[in-house]
């Protein structure tokens, strides 16, 4: 008589624990942000070909005619919606990258060191901007993309002074060129 065995042998190596702890990783992250914006306001166009100074405290000071029907609560709330939106966006097309049957192992390392990165990114904006609300701004949206740094800070006035202070903040959370780092006002 033939005795078949039909136990099912599970391979679990590193690579798929690791992927596994970026994807809850990433989930855990979206969700948050997702907790953090739950105002709904239409979706309006807020800087177009910004004129932005060279200089090291050089601020921005955004109070264009698109602002103008938005007050600084609302711009903030939106803008964290659109953040969020493309952050969902990039993970949804990472976890079907990661989901295809027919990767390479080559690919795999690339599409996860894309999901790092982009874990990475959620988490610094948050950082820094807890920090820098905890400097005494009332409110602010930081955007980091890997190499470009935004802050959009809610001030009265933004002195040199204060720009600085909020690179520095920056600059002790993420890598980015002092060129590329952009400070944006709204009042």
């Amino acid at each position: 008589m033939v005795r078949i065995n039909r136990s099912v042998n599970l391979k679990v190596n590193k690579k798929h624990i690791i992927l596994a702890c970026l994807t809850l990783l990433l989930g855990i992250t979206v969700y948050a942000n997702y907790r953090l914006s739950k105002v709904e306001i239409p979706h309006t166009e807020v800087m177009e070909n910004a004129d932005i100074g060279d200089a090291y405290g050089d601020v921005q000071y955004v109070n264009g005619t698109e602002l103008e029907s938005l007050s600084s609560e609302d711009y903030f709330a939106q803008a964290r919606l659109d953040r969020l939106s493309s952050r969902d966006e990039a993970v949804e097309t990472l976890k079907m990258v990661l989901g295809g049957q027919d990767i390479s192992d080559e690919e795999l390392a690339t599409y996860t060191e894309s999901a790092v990165t982009l874990s990475s990114l959620i988490e610094s904006e948050t950082t820094v901007e807890n920090l820098i609300m905890a400097c005494g701004y009332e409110d602010c949206v930081v955007y980091l993309d890997g190499e470009n740094a935004s802050v959009v800070v809610k001030s009265e006035g933004l002195s040199p002074a204060q720009a600085a202070e909020i690179k520095d903040i920056l600059l002790s959370e993420v890598s980015v060129e002092n060129e590329n780092i952009r400070i944006f006002e709204i009042k």
